[in-house]
């Protein structure tokens, strides 16, 4: 039988590592790889595939199958999942029937509590921890964009036995994805947090960009206080994370594209649903429950939540 790889969430996480296992793997006798969407995006791919826009190419890929139906998704082996935050639970409500109890299920979301929240739904499965560092987005239903040359996955779990994990990294790994096996993955999720969070939460609330944000004086001392204030909380936690942290994020962020903005703020001026309550409200939230202070934090949530 052959190994079928569900993805959910065509965003541009699931789009582009989605894309990439479906242009691997379309002309396999063992593997299967299942796009999970409807409406326009499943229509637009089952036509037309998906294309995938890069600096330098572009590509168009068809998965085996692309489809909301249960009934033709069947069982799955594998599901990455990759949709906003906001709709973890609600993402899964079509497709439960097609996670059974082998099912090992990799979150790839911006925040950190999605394992713990598709752990409580599946109590049962293997649910691993993971993230990835990407610049990339939807520019039309089907068509996916991706800037610079940066884009790592990570993932593992502190109780899945090695050799699910090693199965999985060679499955990621033949299809191209630069991908990393952490010992320590809790704190590998945070440092993406750490990385993420401040900038969502600036790029929002000043409405600009990478660029913007580290060439003025202004405005970099608004990052940097969300990175103290991120970083405390995390060290209120109890998590091992570098001393230099902080320094290490902000080297991360000056080779980023620096006209590129978060996914949040787009959100914002497009006037669609946010992930503020998993990006700038859980820190807020988290720094009451350890007794850390998050002014930054809460000034930026008041702003956003009205």
């Amino acid at each position: 039988m052959k190994t079928r790889i569900g993805i959910l969430g065509l965003g541009g996480v699931g789009g582009y590592f989605g894309g990439l296992l479906a242009k691997n793997y379309y002309d396999s006798d063992t593997i299967e790889i299942i796009f999970i969407a409807r409406g326009e995006t499943q229509k637009v791919i089952a036509q037309n595939g998906l294309k995938i826009i890069s600096d330098t190419n572009e590509v168009i890929v068809f998965p085996n199958l692309v489809s909301n139906n249960p009934d033709q998704i069947g069982k799955l082996d594998y599901l990455i999942c990759a949709t906003k935050t906001y709709d973890v639970e609600s993402s899964f409500e079509s497709i439960k029937s097609c996670i059974f109890h082998n099912t090992i299920i990799l979150p790839l979301y911006n925040g950190v509590d999605a394992a713990e929240r598709i752990q409580t739904l599946f109590p049962e499965n293997m649910v691993l921890q993971g993230c990835a560092y990407i610049v990339s987005m939807i520019v039309s239903p089907g068509v996916i964009r991706k800037l610079g040359h940066f884009e790592k996955l990570f993932f593992g779990s502190r109780t899945a036995p090695i050799s699910k994990l090693n199965a999985l990294q060679t499955l990621l790994k033949n299809a191209g994805i630069e991908s990393y096996l952490s010992e320590n993955i809790e704190e590998t999720v945070w440092e993406k947090f750490i990385f993420i969070s401040p900038l969502a939460s600036a790029t929002s609330y000043l409405n600009q960009n990478i660029g913007a944000i580290l060439n003025n004086p202004v405005n970099k001392a608004i990052y940097i206080s969300l990175l103290n204030e991120i970083s405390s909380v995390a060290a209120a936690k109890g998590l091992a994370l570098p001393n230099d942290i902080i320094a290490q994020t902000i080297a991360k962020l000056e080779k980023s594209p620096q006209d590129a903005t978060s996914s949040m703020q787009r959100d914002f001026l497009a006037n669609r649903k946010t992930e503020v309550a998993s990006l700038t409200e859980y820190v807020v939230n988290e720094g009451a429950k350890y007794g850390v202070s998050t002014p930054t934090y809460q000034m930026i949530l008041e702003k956003l939540s009205k």
